[in-house]
């Protein structure tokens, strides 16, 4: 008898939903939208629409927990913002729908690893960002997309996820690794006898490390084997990020793996070669914390030409340049 009524129950709470929506349904075809209609109304016609009001005032969802790791949070007596030298500009990470890396707080042992794809012979690019916060907990947040021709990111795509704990663990691993020592940006050398390459296609791939306080970049575009010094890092961060979406995924139809990058920058070792610092490279942010070996950047950036002095009639701070 109790199973019957509760039958009966549901069906009238159907019946009554179907009604009213019946009840709010225009009755036989409905009529062109009157000449004039904007074209915004005259979507959606023959409803009315909605409130602009409301595009104000209305609760939006808070973003997820993915979405923001490190959302919240605000700067302590002491606390500096991090400096990058990685290119990107604030305003670029708010086109790709990421909060500027310039703008993050990290604590204590907490770091964020980003990676920036970029073909070569293609627009189409991605960027990985890999936080892992104080309380053990790690994201990853995903984008890709077109960049060029529009003034926003063509079909831009994008995830956040939280990572898995042995993530974590290979990302921690990663803080002091000797990568972090080489130089922002190199050029591969064979030999004495050997002329160098000239980069005419390939990938780029543009690495920051930051963790509280400090930054570290670096760029390996072409070359296998500059691509192979930084495989250790590029690999568990594209690994991270496959498997969420297919769209992303088919950005990567290799995979994750880099082992001919690694294996030829071992073997660019093994017979002698280098990579050596290149001359023009973007100069480092201030090194990393206690025990990351850090590089010296020096012989790479050529030294700053004297300044001319003012000629007569300048304005303090000018260039002097009529």
């Amino acid at each position: 008898m109790r199973r019957l009524a509760l039958t009966l129950l549901i069906a009238a709470i159907a019946g009554d939903a179907q009604a009213q929506f019946l009840r709010h349904r225009p009755a036989g075809p409905v009529a062109a939208p009157p000449k004039g209609t904007p074209p915004a109304e005259a979507e959606i016609w023959p409803f009315p629409p909605p409130d602009p009001k409301a595009w104000w005032d209305d609760k939006r969802p808070a973003p997820s927990e993915a979405a923001d790791p490190l959302g919240g949070r605000r700067m302590g007596r002491g606390e500096r913002q991090i400096a990058i030298a990685n290119g990107v500009d604030p305003s670029t990470y708010r086109l790709w729908g990421l909060m500027p890396l310039q703008w993050q707080l990290l604590r204590g042992e907490e770091l964020i690893l980003e990676v920036w794809v970029r073909p070569a012979r293609s627009v189409r690019q991605s960027v990985i960002r890999i936080t892992l916060r104080g309380d053990g907990k790690g994201f990853v947040q995903a984008r890709a997309g077109l960049a060029c021709c529009e003034a926003g990111i063509a079909r831009r795509m994008g995830f956040d996820a939280e990572l898995t704990p042995a993530q974590v663990q290979a990302f921690q691993a990663l803080r002091n690794h000797p990568m972090w020592a080489a130089p922002r940006d190199v050029r591969v050398t064979e030999g004495a006898d050997t002329v160098e390459d000239l980069c005419v296609d390939g990938t780029s791939y543009d690495l920051t490390l930051a963790v509280a306080g400090r930054a570290r970049s670096l760029r390996r575009a072409c070359d296998s084997a500059a691509v192979g010094q930084v495989a250790e890092a590029l690999e568990p961060a594209l690994r991270a990020a496959l498997g969420h979406d297919a769209r992303f995924d088919a950005i990567y139809p290799g995979g994750a793996s880099f082992a001919v990058a690694r294996d030829a920058y071992r073997d660019l070792i093994a017979h002698g070669g280098a990579l050596k610092p290149e001359t023009r490279a973007r100069v480092q942010p201030p090194e990393l914390g206690p025990g990351a070996p850090v590089a010296d950047d020096a012989a790479a950036t050529p030294p700053a030409a004297p300044r001319k002095p003012p000629g007569p009639g300048a304005r303090p701070g000018s260039s002097g340049a009529r």
